[in-house]
């Protein structure tokens, strides 16, 4: 007899308390967080671990506490979008410093060109998302300098999940459409102060597509929201929603 074949989850492993408290005791995004929503990290965080491969590259070193603040890293801009956030990847890559990677381009001439890119972060929408440890440490050391890679990668995870990386995550469909046209006017008024030369606000990277605009933003709620507030209040008001309240107000 031929039993249908089902797979079931491995059970949520049971973090340590003393190991969590040593983690978030490195975290300052945790100092604000109310109990309701340590608990919705402790969950996702212990989510991750169960699921995602983390893999230290060129003779980095991560113990059990570092291990744990990526994970709780990753998981802080899931505490109102819930566990779905984890879906589509499976793998972490922590360099040890910046890393470099090959671009090529295919012009209108058909000419090839090629060159390398010296990055802190990225997020493959298909595949894992890879993390230069020293600016996970960075951002951590000055957590209010307008910077957050891990932030600003996992944005771009949740970007991806309808399948469009247009800097619109899936969202409830009226929602979804006051968005679009928010960050649209903002993005379009950011790219106006680039060209002109003027000085932003913002990461001028932001500039570079809608999808960054999303992530540099992300990064500010998470490390500056003041600046983003004044700057861009609509875009922070459905960050806020998006995201909750800022940690570091």
């Amino acid at each position: 007899m031929i039993w249908p074949f089902s797979r079931r989850k491995a059970p949520l492993p049971a973090l340590d308390d003393t190991l969590w408290r040593q983690a978030a005791a490195g975290l300052p995004w945790l100092r604000r967080l109310e109990s309701d929503r340590e608990h919705r990290l402790r969950l996702l965080a212990s989510e991750f671990l169960r699921d995602k491969v983390i893999t230290p590259l060129q003779g980095l070193r991560l113990n059990e506490v570092q291990r744990l603040r990526l994970a709780m890293l990753c998981c802080l801009p899931l505490l109102e979008f819930g566990r779905e956030g984890l879906h589509g990847w499976s793998q972490l890559l922590v360099y040890p410093q910046a890393f470099r990677v090959q671009r090529n381009h295919m012009d209108a001439q058909g000419v090839l060109h090629e060159w390398d890119d010296e990055l802190i972060g990225e997020a493959w929408e298909r595949g894992p998302v890879v993390l230069s440890w020293a600016d996970v440490r960075t951002d951590i050391a000055a957590p209010s300098d307008g910077f957050c890679v891990v932030a600003h990668e996992i944005a771009h995870k949740l970007d991806a999940l309808d399948g469009a990386m247009d800097g619109t995550p899936p969202l409830p469909r009226d929602w979804q459409k006051q968005w679009a046209s928010d960050f649209q006017r903002a993005y379009e008024a950011l790219c106006a102060d680039v060209d002109d030369g003027r000085d932003t606000a913002i990461d001028p990277y932001a500039a570079e597509s809608p999808e960054e605009f999303f992530a540099v933003c992300t990064e500010h709620h998470f490390s500056d929201a003041a600046t983003l507030r004044k700057a861009m209040p609509e875009v922070a008001a459905h960050l806020q929603r998006f995201y909750g309240t800022p940690l570091l107000a």
